[in-house]
C-alpha cells in the first residue's frame, strides 16, 4: 500500500461568480515542474505525473478535514460532479468547484473566507506510484515525483 501524502503550495484559488455555475471557487492544486521546499528535501512534480492518475472520486474539502462533508465532488470527472478537474500538459491540474452557498453554511463560509483573502491556496492528498531522488548524500536531496498512484482529496487552505 502507498503511502497517503499531503502538498500544500501557495497558489491562488479565486472566488468567482456567474450565471452558469453560481458561486465557485478555481485554481491549480497541482503544479508540474515548480521546486517546493519541503524541510528536509526539495520536490518537484514532474511533466506528466498524472497521466495515469486515478481520479475516479475525488472530493473538495477545507484544511484536509476528511470529517467533513465534501463541499464538491468529481467522480469520474463527469458533467454531473461538483468538481471540474483538468489536467493541462506542461502545467498541472485546474479545478472549478461549484459550491451551494445558498443551502450549504460550510460553502457560504468557504466562499466568503476565500473572497476576504483569509484563505488563500490549495492543497492535495495523493498516493505515489514513482518517483526518484537526486542528491541523496546532501544535506538537501531533491525528489521527483514521476507519477500520482491517485489523488483522494484537493483542499482549500
Amino acid at each position: 500500500m502507498n503511502k497517503t501524502e499531503i502538498r500544500m503550495f501557495d497558489f491562488e484559488v479565486r472566488a468567482e461568480e456567474n450565471e452558469e455555475h453560481g458561486h465557485f471557487l478555481s485554481g491549480q492544486p497541482i503544479v508540474y515542474n515548480a521546486r517546493t521546499d519541503l524541510g528536509w528535501y526539495d520536490e518537484i512534480i514532474e511533466d506528466g505525473a498524472l497521466a495515469d492518475t486515478d481520479l475516479r472520486d475525488v472530493r473538495f474539502l477545507v484544511n484536509h478535514n476528511t470529517d467533513m462533508i465534501p463541499l464538491a465532488r468529481s467522480r469520474n470527472n463527469n458533467a454531473n460532479s461538483t468538481m471540474q478537474m483538468e489536467v493541462v500538459d506542461g502545467e498541472g491540474m485546474n479545478i472549478r468547484v461549484d459550491l451551494d452557498t445558498e443551502n450549504n453554511a460550510d460553502a457560504k463560509a468557504l466562499y466568503s473566507a476565500v473572497t476576504r483573502g483569509d484563505i488563500s491556496g490549495m492543497s492535495f492528498m495523493f498516493t505515489v506510484d514513482g518517483d526518484s531522488w537526486d542528491d541523496v548524500d546532501s544535506d538537501h536531496p531533491v525528489r521527483h515525483i514521476r507519477s500520482i498512484r491517485k489523488v483522494l482529496e484537493v483542499s482549500a487552505v
